[in-house]
């Protein structure tokens, strides 16, 4: 009986043994189950990791462009206003030259016009001077006595002359003058002791100014 207790405790040993042994295997499993576990868990965490990284620079990158792109056309939108601003002050510009040329254009017209009025009987003046010029000396060599023949003469002249002035005819004032080309016309130089050098002594022929304009230059002698 002893005998078969002894086996029966042997068998449970070495029973009791297995069991620690395969106990302790399971143990060594669960533990490298666990450590596995954990190791799938952190390469996951560094995916997801990684992941928000990439999600965050691919954020980022796209705001980066969202910005360059903004800032591309805030330049091109100020490009364009500028390129606008200067293409109206040009047309403005224009718009002032042509208003400016318009109004030069008008004035001239209108002095044109004011000349035509004033200027329309320069030629019929010019011979009606000639006329004026044969009164003048049938007058100087009238004799004392007067008689109805010069009497009428001097009205007619008086009328004739009194028409051409209010047409614009004014006679130029020459006998001791300044001589002035712009006036007179020197047919010869002379001795003078009544007047200073470059006086006007004698008028041969007088000159006219019709309208301020010099229509006939007043034919001088001038001293020396």
């Amino acid at each position: 009986m002893k005998a078969l207790s002894l086996q029966e405790g042997m068998k449970k040993m070495n029973k009791g043994k297995k069991s620690d042994l395969k106990d302790k295997d399971l143990n060594q499993e669960g533990i490298r189950g666990i450590m596995k576990d954990e190791m799938n868990e952190e390469i996951q965490e560094e995916k997801r990791d990684l992941g928000e990284t990439e999600e965050i620079d691919e954020i980022k990158s796209e705001n980066l462009k969202k910005t360059k792109n903004k800032e591309t056309k805030e330049k091109d939108e100020a490009k364009k206003a500028e390129a606008k601003k200067a293409e109206e002050e040009a047309i403005e510009l224009k718009y002032l030259r042509l208003m400016a040329d318009f109004q030069n254009y008008k004035r001239r017209v209108e002095k044109e016009k004011t000349d035509i009025y004033a200027f329309a009987n320069e030629k019929i003046v010019l011979g009606l001077l000639d006329v004026i010029d044969s009164f003048e000396r049938a007058l100087s060599h009238q004799s004392e006595e007067t008689n109805t023949i010069s009497e009428g003469m001097n009205m007619v002249y008086k009328q004739l002359k009194g028409v051409l002035e209010k047409s614009g005819l004014q006679e130029i004032d020459a006998l001791g003058q300044d001589f002035d080309p712009n006036l007179h016309n020197a047919v010869m130089m002379e001795d003078s002791d009544e007047y200073e050098p470059g006086k006007v002594t004698l008028v041969m022929q007088k000159g006219y100014f019709l309208n301020k304009k010099v229509i006939r230059h007043t034919m001088v002698r001038v001293a020396k």
